[in-house]
């Protein structure tokens, strides 16, 4: 059977953790910054974890990350 192939736009927009878990990237930090406060634009930095429906979703896209 050949290796199946990992979607390679999920792969770099998803990380997977030490425990099997998805995290990704926060939304609305590309453009129009501006009228947004500190407040809300330092709480939009870094990671997130994805919740388990949407990790359903993802789950086909990434073949050989490690489950929990």
């Amino acid at each position: 059977m050949p290796k199946m192939k990992t979607n390679r736009a999920a792969a770099k927009r998803f990380r997977t953790t030490g425990s099997g878990k998805i995290k990704r990237g926060q939304a609305n930090k590309r453009h129009i910054l501006t009228k947004m406060s500190s407040k809300r634009k330092r709480r939009l930095d870094g990671q997130t974890l994805m919740k388990k429906c949407d990790v359903q979703i993802i789950d086909p896209l990434l073949p050989y990350r490690k489950r929990s």
